[in-house]
């Protein structure tokens, strides 16, 4: 509990007095007014991606979907940090015009991740921020709660291409809660939890025993660890920064029953698909 609120304390400071240098490189980034003073006061804050955004669908239902979650959020009592990099700066935090012309831009923003976010603003380029790319943007800004649709995670036959995405290892030293619907059912699963193990990351499912897996509630796969309320999502992340385990912790909660598809309808077609794909 000390040093979480010793990080708060930092970052109070961090906010208030904006044009102290600091070792971490906050000042290439752009905190917006609302996103900055909820921080600094100790409001609630949520990091949302935003390759959702610009490659997840068109415009403008990109647009109204961004804004519908944002409105959610806010709904629920927090503050939405939609995190993006524009014109070469990164974003955290976008108003609505920015949120507009990231929408318009749409696939023309490159899809960020880590490995991407140097370049992108080395040459004032547009960025939509991925899984990796949001989380260390988040915990650069002192946001430990970060909600998101579907994480990447270890592809079928990645035993022999190693095409692991890098929101894995993000997860493994970043110190953000990432809550979404779990792990893309296009995945390996199994190996993708494994991998999560094998980076120390507490994947826990919220009311479920087994994983869900993004489209369906059901993955086959035992979750590691349940937690059935938002009081023990709580004292797991506040265990989790107290004890600076260092990594993140990943919270996935199925996609309600009634939006549901079914494991197997889902399961033939991913099958279909990597046939035709040989």
């Amino acid at each position: 509990m000390a040093s979480w609120a010793l990080s708060r304390i930092s970052n109070l400071q961090k906010h208030l007095s904006p044009n102290i240098p600091s070792p971490k490189g906050e000042g290439l980034v752009k905190i917006s007014p609302e996103v900055s003073e909820a921080l600094s006061l100790g409001k609630p804050v949520v990091a949302l991606e935003s390759t959702i955004i610009s490659h997840g669908m068109p415009y403008p239902q990109n647009l109204e979907t961004a804004k519908e979650v944002e409105a959610i959020v806010r709904q629920n009592g927090a503050i939405p940090a939609t995190i993006a990099i524009l014109d070469g700066v990164p974003c955290i935090g976008l108003s609505p015009e920015e949120l507009e012309r990231l929408a318009t831009i749409g696939r023309k923003a490159r899809k960020t991740a880590r490995r991407d976010i140097a370049h992108v603003v080395a040459t004032g380029g547009n960025g939509a921020t991925t899984v990796s790319a949001t989380m260390f943007f988040a915990s650069m800004a002192g946001i430990p709660i970060f909600v998101t649709g579907g994480i990447g995670g270890v592809h079928r036959h990645g035993e022999s291409t190693m095409d692991i995405s890098s929101d894995l290892v993000e997860l493994g030293r970043t110190p953000v809660a990432v809550v979404s619907a779990g792990v893309k059912s296009i995945l390996d699963i199994p190996r993708t939890l494994e991998y999560l193990e094998t980076q120390g990351v507490c994947a826990a499912a919220y009311q479920t025993s087994e994983f869900p897996a993004f489209f369906t509630e059901k993955s086959g796969c035992k979750a590691p660890c349940r937690v059935d309320s938002p009081e023990e999502c709580a004292r797991l992340i506040e265990a989790h920064n107290s004890l600076m385990l260092g990594t993140g912790i990943l919270i996935s909660v199925p996609i309600p029953s009634k939006y549901s598809a079914s494991g197997n309808f889902i399961e033939s077609a991913i099958q279909k698909a990597l046939k035709e794909a040989r």
